[in-house]
């Protein structure tokens, strides 16, 4: 009882020396009540022959028939493939650079040059796709885009590079663009890991007479270790999500079965057609393989002795 009571006051106490961060939580938490977790009850339209008429709770239930109508179409198949190899296309070239311009930023001695980089790698993450989808319009164009015209006017090549007309060619090109829009933002918390790691590591690795290159590959890899190993974690989760205005707008009907993923194919069954249901099938679908995904690479990584996200 008197154990019960101690920390029955200790509660106390806290919540009267803290309840100011408390009030904040307010805020965050209702964002997440009302527009996270409120919606997910509409996982049931996903069952119904849903009628916008009647309402998700009116409509007529149909249990798996939503699910086995859109994956049994045609195009499916093909948008399920193209958002599983684009996003490996992305893990594999993307995943390794922002570590890498972390390093290279953490090297420099410069400040002044430091922060002019730092500058340069984040502006492209707050670009929106539109304007990006006309730069790269104004460059990979077959005809008239910049590195076309250069090549043909040095007599380089005699025909213009496919990048955005054929289909490997533009899965190459979407690939390097994601990874140039994304590089910088994700070196913040690769330089954040790499801040917290304790100098006198790195003294003693001079002392013992290590190099830059080693005191790179035994100090400060090994020092964002498990930040690597989350982040991974996290990217291999989202391997069935894609987001909608990439693909969209860097995709024409030349590339269509390359470029056609689910958020498009989605959007063009589901939502144009005001199928809603097959379209919440085909959401709950990738939500459950993401989780599957996930809780995998987690598993995989705690067996290997790294720190997992749970």
């Amino acid at each position: 009882m008197t154990v019960t009571a101690g920390s029955n006051k200790r509660r106390r106490r806290s919540w009267l020396q803290d309840w100011r961060l408390y009030v904040m939580l307010i805020l965050p938490i209702s964002f997440y009540l009302i527009f996270c977790y409120k919606p997910m009850a509409g996982i049931i339209i996903g069952f119904q022959d849903f009628n916008m008429f009647k309402g998700m709770w009116g409509s007529q239930w149909i249990g798996l028939e939503n699910f086995r109508f859109t994956m049994g179409m045609s195009d499916f198949s093909y948008a399920l493939l193209n958002t599983l190899w684009l996003n490996f296309l992305g893990l594999i070239c993307g995943f390794p650079v922002p570590i890498i311009l972390a390093i290279m930023l953490n090297e420099m001695r410069s400040i002044a040059v430091k922060k002019i980089s730092q500058t340069l790698l984040y502006l492209p993450h707050f670009l929106s796709w539109i304007i990006i989808g006309g730069m790269v319009l104004q460059i990979f164009s077959p005809s008239t885009g910049l590195i076309n015209s250069t090549l043909l006017r040095w007599g380089w090549i005699t025909t213009g590079i496919p990048f955005l007309t054929d289909g490997p060619h533009w899965q190459a090109t979407y690939t390097l663009v994601g990874v140039w829009q994304g590089m910088g933002w994700g070196t913040i918390l690769y330089l954040s890991a790499i801040t917290g790691i304790n100098m006198e590591l790195f003294e003693a690795a001079k002392i013992d007479g290590a190099n830059k290159m080693q005191q790179i590959w035994h100090v400060t890899l090994p020092g964002i270790r498990s930040t690597i190993v989350v982040l991974l974690i996290l990217n291999v989760g989202q391997m069935m999500n894609i987001s909608f205005d990439r693909p969209q707008i860097l995709g024409n009907p030349q590339v269509r079965k390359y470029c056609d993923v689910l958020s498009t194919f989605v959007y063009r069954t589901g939502i144009t057609n005001s199928q809603f249901a097959r379209a919440t099938a085909i959401g709950l679908f990738q939500s459950v393989v993401g989780l599957i995904l996930i809780s995998s690479a987690n598993f995989v990584s705690t067996k290997l002795g790294e720190e997992g996200i749970w």
